[in-house]
C-alpha cells in the first residue's frame, strides 16, 4: 500500500470534507466512522482511530478505521497508559516507526492492531488540556515526516473544537466527555486579604476560541492574518512610544520583549504555515497557541515556562485584532469571582467594583498591588493557587475563602451549602456591629477611647463613616506609588490628598511620609543592592 503525507492542496480538500461529514444528518457514530474513513483514505493510513476523555480521566476509542470494531467504546486506556494515553499525558504528537517495540506500548488484543507497526498519534487539546486522541497506524515499519506530523495537527484541532461545540457530537453523546475540567476541586493557596465568597469565575484576559475553523478562502485568510499582525505590532509600538507600559499588568520592559516575540520569525512562519493548510486566521493562531503551549508545558526551567505565558498572551491579543474586539468591553456577572495569574497595579480597579465578589490569583504575595487593593475593596483574595487557570473555565462556580486560604473549585451542594452558612454567620456579626457604629467607645471605668481607621487609597475613604471611626489615624502614603505604573506627578498627589482631607471633614487625619524600600518594592524605581534593606543606610 502507498504511503506518503498530505500535498498542501490536501488539508484543505481533506478539511472540506470532514467539514461535510460533520454537517450531515446522520447519526453521531455514523458521522464519526466517516470521518476516520475520510482521514485514513486522505492520509493513505491502514488504522485511523479517535479516542475521547471520559470523565473518569479514561480514553475511550470512539471510532476506528481498521482495528476491530467490536472494540468501540469497548478499549478504555487509562491516563497515561499505551501510546494514546502517553499523547494525551504529554499534550504533543507521538510518531514511531515500530510501536510495538516502544516501552510505553500497550496491546490489546480485542483491537486487532498486531499487524500494525508504525504509529502517529495527536493530542485533540482545548484549552491546553487533552480531550482525546487522533491516531494512524501503518503495517510497514515507516517514518511518518514533518508534513504528515503537521497534517495530523492540524486535524486534530479541527476535531477538538468540533467534539468541544457539539458540532460533532450531539449533546447526549458528550454529556460523559471532558471537554474542560468539571468535577469538584479543592487548591491550597495563601490568604492575601481576609474574607469569604463565592461567585461565577471571571477570567482576566480570558483566552479567545475562535469561531470559525476551516477557511473559505486561502488567499483572503493569508492577507487577514498578515494585516493583524501588522495591527498588533503597531499596537505594541503605540503603548512602547506612549509610555503606558500596561500589558496585562506588567512594566515597560515587557512591552519591550513582547514586542520581540511579535517580530519571532519562528512563530510567524508557524502561523503562515498553518493558515496554508486550509485554516482560518483565527484558527491557525490557535493552534500555532496550543503547539507552544503543550511545548512550553514540558520545559522544567521557570524562565523558560514563563515565556509560555508571554505567547499566550500575544496570541489573545492577536485573536482580539482579528476579531476587532475592544478587550476593556466585557459584561461581568453580579457574583464575579476574578481569576488571573497575576494582576497589575490598575488591573483590579479598572472592573466594576459592585459586581466583584472575590480575586483568585495563581501568583503573586500579600504585599502585592492586587493584594493591596482587594484588601482596600474589602473582597476576598487567595493567591499562590497554582495551576488554577489551566483547571477554571469562564463562568465556572467557585468559593474564595479568604479564611483559610483555600478556592474550591465546581463546589459540591453541600460544600456550597456550608460555606453559604459561614456567610450568613458573618453577615450577622457585621450586622451587631452596625449598630454600635455610634455608640461612644467608654471602658468600664469610664475612660474614653478614640478610634480611628486606617486608610492608603481612595477606595478606602468609604469607610471612614461607614465604620463610625473619629478620623484616620494613619494614611499610608506609600499604597499611592505601590499601586502606580509610574511615578505619581505632584498633580495627582496633591489630587488624592485633598480628597482625604475633604472627605474626613473637621476630622483629624495624620499622614505618614513615604515609606517605601525592604519589602515595599516599586517596580519602576532601581535599587540598589543591600544585604538589608530593612535597615537602610
Amino acid at each position: 500500500m502507498p504511503v506518503g503525507g498530505l500535498t498542501t492542496r490536501g488539508p484543505r480538500n481533506l478539511l472540506r470534507q470532514i467539514r461535510e461529514a460533520m454537517a450531515g444528518a446522520a447519526p453521531a457514530q455514523q458521522r464519526l466512522d466517516t470521518v476516520v474513513r475520510i482521514i485514513a483514505q486522505s492520509m493513505v493510513a491502514e488504522v485511523c482511530s479517535i479516542y475521547l476523555r471520559r470523565a473518569s480521566g479514561e480514553l475511550e476509542l470512539f471510532a476506528t478505521q481498521g482495528l476491530k470494531t467490536d472494540a468501540v467504546h469497548t478499549t478504555r486506556l487509562r491516563p497515561g497508559e499505551g501510546l494514546v494515553g502517553e499523547v494525551a499525558r504529554s499534550a504533543g504528537p507521538i510518531s514511531l516507526s515500530d510501536a510495538p517495540s516502544h516501552p510505553s506500548f500497550s496491546y490489546r488484543p480485542e483491537t486487532g492492531e498486531d499487524p500494525y507497526h508504525a504509529f502517529l498519534g495527536a493530542p485533540l487539546l482545548r484549552g491546553g488540556r487533552a480531550i482525546g486522541v487522533l491516531v494512524v497506524q501503518n503495517r510497514s515499519e515507516r517514518r511518518y515526516d514533518e508534513d504528515e506530523v503537521e497534517d495530523i495537527q492540524t486535524i486534530a484541532m479541527v476535531l477538538a473544537e468540533t467534539v468541544a461545540s457539539g458540532e460533532l457530537l450531539g449533546q447526549e453523546e458528550l454529556r460523559d466527555i471532558e471537554v474542560a475540567p468539571h468535577r469538584p476541586e479543592r487548591l491550597k493557596g495563601q490568604r492575601f486579604a481576609e474574607g469569604l465568597a463565592y461567585g461565577h469565575v471571571v477570567l482576566h484576559e480570558a483566552p479567545v476560541a475562535p469561531e470559525n475553523l476551516l477557511a473559505e478562502n486561502q488567499q483572503v485568510e493569508e492577507i487577514r492574518l498578515r494585516e493583524a499582525l501588522i495591527g498588533l505590532k503597531a499596537n505594541i509600538d503605540a503603548m512602547l512610544e506612549g509610555g503606558q507600559g500596561k500589558l496585562a499588568g506588567q512594566s515597560f520592559e515587557v512591552l519591550e520583549t513582547y514586542r520581540m516575540f511579535a517580530d519571532d520569525r519562528g512563530w510567524n512562519r508557524s502561523l503562515e504555515e498553518a493558515v496554508r493548510t486550509g485554516l482560518t486566521a483565527e484558527a491557525a493562531v490557535d493552534r500555532v497557541r496550543n503547539e507552544h503551549r503543550a511545548r512550553f508545558a514540558k520545559a522544567r526551567d521557570p524562565y523558560i515556562k514563563e515565556r509560555l505565558h508571554d505567547f499566550e498572551d500575544l496570541a489573545n491579543r492577536l485573536l482580539r485584532v482579528l476579531a476587532g474586539d475592544n478587550p476593556g468591553q466585557r459584561d461581568l456577572p453580579d457574583d464575579a469571582i476574578l481569576v488571573a495569574r497575576n494582576l497589575g497595579p490598575a488591573d483590579l480597579l479598572e472592573y466594576p467594583r459592585h459586581k466583584m465578589r472575590g480575586l483568585l490569583l495563581e501568583e503573586g504575595s500579600a504585599a502585592s498591588h492586587a493584594a493591596i487593593v482587594a484588601r482596600a475593596l474589602g473582597i476576598p483574595c487567595v493567591g499562590r493557587l497554582q495551576g488554577l487557570r489551566d483547571r477554571l473555565s469562564e463562568g465556572d462556580l467557585v468559593i474564595a475563602d479568604g479564611e483559610t486560604g483555600e478556592a474550591y473549585l465546581r463546589p459540591r451542594p453541600d460544600m456550597l451549602a456550608a460555606v453559604q452558612s459561614r456567610m450568613e454567620v458573618r453577615h450577622q456579626r457585621q450586622a451587631e456591629f452596625a449598630k454600635l457604629r455610634d455608640v461612644a467607645a467608654i471602658t468600664a471605668d469610664g475612660q474614653r477611647i478614640t478610634l480611628l481607621t486606617n486608610a492608603g487609597l481612595a477606595v478606602d475613604l468609604e469607610n471612614l463613616d461607614a465604620t463610625g471611626a473619629e478620623g484616620i489615624g494613619l494614611f499610608r502614603t506609600e499604597f499611592q506609588f505601590m499601586v502606580s505604573e509610574e511615578l505619581p506627578r505632584l498633580d495627582s498627589q496633591t489630587a488624592l490628598y485633598r480628597l482625604v482631607l475633604d472627605t474626613a471633614g473637621d476630622r483629624p487625619v495624620t499622614f505618614r511620609t513615604l515609606d517605601i524600600g525592604g519589602d515595599k518594592v516599586l517596580p519602576y524605581l532601581e535599587t540598589e543592592r543591600e544585604e538589608n534593606p530593612a535597615l537602610g543606610r
